[in-house]
């Protein structure tokens, strides 16, 4: 399994956005998962994920929570910020990395089958625990809530039924739901279906895609 970049960097990307979320909920009270859709829209998690040492080694937690927020007015910092011990919320972005890391998964991917809140609930039971046993435990939490496909949640998202999608993207009914069921591989559908179907979704095709440890654990 490729990781995302060179593991000389783990321990600082893990460390620092572990801090990060830790500082963003502590001192912002902003919520964890808000951050981390600031974080995917910003444009830092792709630096990030892909080990620009800028970001996960130049830069501390608390300088990346100021970058990610930096265009962000209607958030102010609230109170002084105290790193007492390793938080819930310390843990959650120092899993969080990790688990990108090992996996090479993108953040704004990894978003759509793993929240904050679902390692919150998690807490508990791993933060004592190796990170290869989290990530197994982890893994078996995204597997267990049957995450709705990617192509299901977009065309939902934009008001249409499957039939609609199908007359408009020229792609059969019958594939549609093949694909939304996760019965056949929407990242081996053909270009021109995939195209079809993100040009009627305004999407980028790339959004369509299935994380591969979903497809090979599909019902």
């Amino acid at each position: 399994m490729n990781k995302a970049y060179n593991e000389i960097y783990l321990e600082d990307a893990m460390r620092n956005l572990g801090t990060a979320f830790d500082f963003v909920k502590n001192s912002y009270n902003i919520e964890m998962d808000d951050f981390y859709q600031l974080f995917i829209n910003s444009g830092l998690s792709e630096k990030y994920e892909k080990g620009n040492v800028k970001y996960v080694s130049g830069m501390s937690g608390i300088e990346l929570v100021l970058e990610v927020l930096k265009n962000e007015k209607e958030y102010h910092y609230e109170k002084d910020y105290v790193q007492y011990d390793y938080s819930c919320e310390y843990w959650c972005g120092w899993i969080l990395a990790y688990f990108q890391w090992f996996f090479g998964i993108t953040f704004k991917e990894l978003h759509y089958y793993l929240k904050m809140t679902d390692l919150e609930k998690l807490y508990d039971i791993l933060h004592e625990v190796s990170e290869i046993k989290a990530i197994e435990v982890i893994c078996r939490h995204i597997v267990n809530k049957k995450p709705q496909s990617k192509l299901q949640y977009i065309r939902q998202m934009n008001g249409l039924s499957q039939s609609e999608l199908a007359e408009r993207s020229s792609v059969s009914l019958r594939m549609i739901q093949q694909y939304e069921q996760r019965k056949k591989d929407i990242n081996k559908a053909s270009a021109f279906s995939l195209r079809s179907m993100a040009d009627v979704l305004n999407c980028d095709i790339e959004d369509l895609m299935e994380w591969r440890f979903i497809q090979a654990n599909r019902d």
